[in-house]
């Protein structure tokens, strides 16, 4: 019986010693998520040592572990009161800051601001820069005028004061909700609204109006130059049609004028011709000649020893053509066509 007591005995022992080493195991053993780092307590006091991602084994009961994110990561500020300078209290119902930790700025910045650093450095911040905002502007200009700046201020006011009080945290950007105005207040603004929408409106009809006109102005316009376009054309194009009359009849001109002169100087080199071959041709025995053949071609002859130096037969007028022979004094003178014989300036017929 001894000896089976022995053995539950130290069984026993065996098993208490796993379960405390297990338990010892299970404080030890702890998990550092990705994109953060471990930070190390041990009574209170910060230790030096950092760790990276993955399962870590620190002194359990007596060393405390604090995950400390170092990638993007965004910090919200609820509910946040702001006055105006006009003493109208209005809230903002979230700030939303979107940050960054580099890791080599962990360690200084957990043990001047602890691990909860953002409550400090931001939170409170964003409480501070807001209502210095609004204490400077009316209430007009945070809800409307201006409220497109508040996020641009808040992110450039953190940044400044991060740079200088912890260096390594980096505000990438600051996004603000519409503020919570008093219902009367909200009411009057949304007439104003609706008010300044109806002008808005009204003022778009009047540059349709405008925009319309101009275009039938432009309209017409355009129309009116195609037209003058047009008659200008027509205009040339008369011009030139005239022009090429004007042309063709100067060359019709120039071409009657040349076939003119070509017929005078034909006219005129044919005379020459003619005058230059009648001096030749015109000698007096030819002369002779064409009286004797004229005098053979009457059918009537008159003869007496007297006649008149000059008469006149039928319609036209004859000079005397005496003929002298060398028995006597006998004139001779033909006529051909017959006719009365008159004679000028004697009484005597023959």
């Amino acid at each position: 019986m001894s000896g089976r007591g022995a053995l539950a005995a130290a069984v026993a022992a065996v098993s208490a010693s796993a379960a405390l080493l297990l338990l010892l195991l299970g404080a030890a053993l702890h998990q550092v998520p990705e994109g953060h780092l471990g930070l190390y307590y041990r009574g209170g006091a910060l230790l030096s040592s950092l760790s990276g991602p993955g399962y870590r084994l620190m002194l359990p009961f007596v060393t405390t572990h604090r995950a400390v994110q170092t990638t993007l990561q965004t910090d919200e500020v609820k509910n946040v009161p702001c006055g105006t300078s006009g003493g109208v209290m209005i809230y903002i119902d979230r700030i939303e800051v979107v940050n960054t930790l580099a890791p080599h700025a962990v360690y200084d910045i957990v043990r001047n601001f602890t691990a909860d650093y953002d409550k400090a450095l931001i939170f409170n911040k964003i409480h501070h820069e807001l209502n210095q905002f609004c204490s400077a502007h009316t209430l007009q200009e945070v809800y409307i005028e201006l409220f497109d700046q508040i996020d641009d201020n808040l992110k450039l006011a953190l940044q400044q004061d991060l740079n200088a009080m912890a260096p390594g945290i980096t505000i990438q950007a600051v996004r603000v909700t519409k503020p919570k105005i008093p219902e009367v207040i909200r009411r009057n603004f949304e007439l104003v609204e609706t008010e300044k929408t109806k002008l808005l409106i009204v003022a778009e009809k009047q540059k349709v109006v405008e925009k319309e006109a101009e275009t039938e102005r432009r309209k017409a316009l355009i129309e009116a130059e195609k037209v003058a376009q047009v008659a200008k054309i027509r205009y040339q194009q008369k011009v030139m049609e005239t022009l090429i009359g004007q042309r063709i009849l100067e060359l019709e001109d120039a071409a009657f004028l040349a076939r003119e002169k070509a017929k005078a100087d034909a006219k005129y080199y044919a005379a020459q011709k003619a005058a230059v071959s009648n001096k030749v041709k015109l000698t007096a025995a030819y002369l002779e000649l064409a009286k004797s053949q004229a005098i053979a071609t009457n059918t009537k002859l008159y003869f007496g020893n007297r006649l008149p130096s000059s008469f006149f037969l039928g319609s036209c007028a004859f000079n005397c053509v005496a003929a002298s022979s060398a028995g006597g004094d006998e004139q001779l003178l033909s006529k051909a066509g017959g006719g009365s014989l008159q004679h000028r300036g004697s009484s005597s017929t023959v």
